[in-house]
């Protein structure tokens, strides 16, 4: 595998210089921050990155107040004593996006988070005791045992928390086989993740970067070279 610095001129080269590549890497993650993040804010930031997955982010955006006051500031507890009419009539309410099944999982992961915060003393502390070197297990542990927290919205979830993730986007994985990582084009088995995460690894070990920043980088110097304009329309502050 080629030295990360190459990688890293690739991109700054796509991207009008190295500062211009700095200024899109957003914010240093910290796993231990994401300690304090109460459960209320875990389960809304997990409803938003299931309602945004294949929908327009912006519009959930938006929206997003709406989601708060009909989901009762997703205070597990509270949505865990309502009523079936609850949730019946949530499938009707004009303040969020009408999805039956990703209304469901609200009520679903409500009962994985309060499940997984009374074992570890919130559910914030479980995530920020998970090893940053093993994201492919804790993604693995989202997706069996959360709901529609499988693939990339539960890396998002844990991007958009703070935690340190990387994103398998499509040029993030074309620039890992570019650079000879043996993956397929769209690399969801055990046995792709585990390269995935050992390269990134050892990426993050050689440059003392954060895992987050690696991907952002590869996924930059490589497939359509968007402005950094569009970039920032695109990601916002994620």
């Amino acid at each position: 595998m080629p030295d990360f610095a190459k990688i890293r001129a690739r991109a700054a080269k796509r991207k009008g210089g190295e500062a211009e590549l700095s200024s899109l890497l957003g914010p240093a993650p910290d796993n231990a921050a994401v300690a304090d993040i109460t459960d209320d804010r875990i389960l809304s930031t997990m409803a938003e990155r299931v309602f945004a997955a294949g929908f327009v982010w912006r519009v959930i955006e938006q929206k997003w107040p709406g989601f708060e006051e009909a989901f009762l500031r997703f205070e597990p507890k509270r949505l865990l004593f309502q009523p079936d009419d609850f949730w019946h009539d949530l499938a009707s309410d004009q303040r969020i996006v009408r999805n039956p099944q990703k209304i469901r999982s609200v009520r679903d992961n409500a009962a994985f988070v309060e499940r997984v915060s009374g074992e570890y003393g919130g559910f914030g502390k479980f995530l920020a005791d998970w090893p940053a070197d093993d994201q492919v297990g804790l993604m693995a542990y989202l997706g069996k045992h959360g709901s529609r927290l499988g693939g990339k919205t539960g890396q998002y979830f844990l991007r958009w928390l703070g935690w340190d993730a990387f994103v398998i986007s499509g040029d993030m994985a074309a620039a890992l086989r570019d650079a000879g990582l043996d993956i397929a084009e769209s690399p969801t088995s055990k046995k792709d993740l585990d390269k995935i995460q050992r390269q990134i690894n050892q990426w993050a070990a050689d440059t003392g970067l954060p895992r987050r920043h690696i991907s952002r980088i590869l996924a930059m110097s490589i497939g359509d070279n968007h402005s950094p304009e569009a970039l920032r329309e695109y990601m916002g502050d994620d």
